[in-house]
């Protein structure tokens, strides 16, 4: 028998969706922002010859800039104020959730410190966004010099003002996607690589066709491109809705005459639990070699250093350095997150606590190991599915010149997204439809009366 959240959930339609005005004020609030967003990646910061950058970017959109460009939505080929989008924010987040499962002070705000300790370390995170915004920021004024002709009038005022604008404006898009997280609808940062990205797809899908048309690629490679993010898209799906579900069971107790207890329920285990964050954290760390030539483009390397330029070269899209360097990020960041995610020692305690336990498994220390060793097994299989959806398409890119739109980043990202937002929405219609059974169960309660 279905339960009572099942059959209001088969309920929902789009009359529940039209009575539904919190969630209307959410969604608008959420494409208002979004909206800001797409126009802020058409200002260009000062000092800049258009012209010349579009001609400069274009030799170099498929290596670094290119990168860049895919999480920017289009804002580094025109170099405008929202060209560092959020990746100093996640960069900063990767090193606070690291340093807080390894520096003790941070590992006991996060373990003890409740709301209060969250906040703190949200803190920090916003303060060392800062910083490396500023470092992103003055490597890419140093580069723009070092290229005659970019800039139309170099010097310090021209660093300075870069680096106030792009600090500023990734500033602005962190503080827009907490704005969407805590005002909208889904998660504000997510939504905002996801709005570059789709803002992208058009352009990616025209880059496609028109490699297909010269002769670049084949018709039939076309074709298999196509056919390949199809699968790709069918395969994030049916991976990101699997998940392994435990049986718990609790016991019967007696309260008088009458006897309570006994139910079961399951525990669920997503089988790729860290979500699209591997991905886009990788993605962001392989990006800090590029801002760290910035700063050397203008100097004069000695003898021992003069292979640094080409091995930075090698993470570029399509590169076997790259390649191996990106499955690893995600294989390490799929095992770390899940860790920070799910604590099977604090889930076995709470389960003994409540009086829950798995059948023929002892409470505590039996039950943890056995929820860390199905942990464990699930992670291998969604690090696996995570590194092949990212990797498989990277081979297009260096066999075929494919977009980098129609990467499997790409599209991991768009689906995760998608699907977490549409979750969302239906957790607040479901949300919605709770509280017209509570207002209409109390207006005929009191009526009785």
């Amino acid at each position: 028998m279905a339960s009572a959240a099942e059959q209001l959930a088969a309920n929902m339609n789009f009359g529940a969706f039209q009575k539904a005005t919190e969630l209307h004020k959410r969604i608008y609030f959420t494409l208002i922002v979004l909206v800001v967003y797409r126009l802020g990646t058409y200002l260009p910061i000062p000092g800049i010859d258009a012209a010349a950058f579009a001609a400069a970017f274009k030799g170099q959109s498929q290596g670094i800039l290119g990168m860049f460009n895919l999480f920017s939505g289009g804002a580094v080929e025109r170099m405008a104020v929202f060209a560092l989008n959020v990746g100093p924010y996640i960069s900063a987040s990767i090193i606070v959730q690291l340093l807080g499962a390894i520096y003790p002070p941070w590992e006991k705000l996060r373990k003890e410190g409740g709301e209060a300790g969250r906040k703190t370390l949200n803190q920090y995170t916003r303060y060392l966004t800062v910083v490396l915004a500023v470092v992103q920021a003055a490597a890419i004024a140093a580069s723009l010099q070092a290229s005659p002709g970019l800039v139309v009038n170099p010097g310090p005022f021209f660093t300075l003002s870069t680096v106030v604008t792009l600090t500023g404006g990734t500033m602005l898009l962190m503080w827009l996607g907490e704005q969407i997280t805590s005002r909208g609808v889904g998660n504000g940062v997510s939504l905002i690589i996801f709005a570059g990205i789709v803002a992208g797809l058009p352009t990616g899908v025209m880059q496609l066709l028109t490699v297909m048309r010269t002769g670049q690629v084949s018709s039939f490679g076309g074709v298999m491109i196509f056919l390949l993010a199809i699968a790709v898209i069918f395969a994030i799906v049916f991976m990101e809705r699997s998940q392994r579900r435990i049986l718990v069971q609790y016991p019967k107790r007696q309260q008088g005459n009458r006897m309570f207890g006994g139910e079961s329920s399951f525990l669920p285990l997503k089988v790729n639990t860290a979500g699209v964050i591997p991905p886009i954290f990788a993605s962001s760390l392989l990006l800090l070699p590029a801002t760290a030539m910035g700063f050397l483009a203008t100097a004069n390397l000695p003898q021992w250093l003069q292979w640094l330029p080409g091995a930075v070269a090698q993470l570029q899209h399509g590169q076997p350095v790259f390649m191996i360097f990106y499955g690893a990020l995600i294989v390490f960041f799929c095992f770390f997150y899940t860790s920070i995610v799910f604590n099977p020692e604090e889930t076995a305690e709470n389960l003994r606590k409540y009086g829950g336990f798995l059948p023929g498994i002892s409470p505590g220390k039996r039950t943890a190991a056995y929820l860390d060793h199905v942990l464990t097994r699930l992670t291998v299989i969604g690090a696996a599915y995570i590194t092949a959806v990212c990797l498989l398409p990277e081979a297009l890119i260096a066999f075929y010149k494919a977009p980098f739109y129609l990467g499997g980043t790409s599209i991991l990202i768009v689906v995760s997204v998608t699907m977490d937002t549409v979750t969302q929405i239906q957790s607040h219609l479901l949300s919605h439809q709770y509280e017209g059974l509570i207002r209409k169960s109390r207006l005929r309660g009191g009526r009785e009366r």
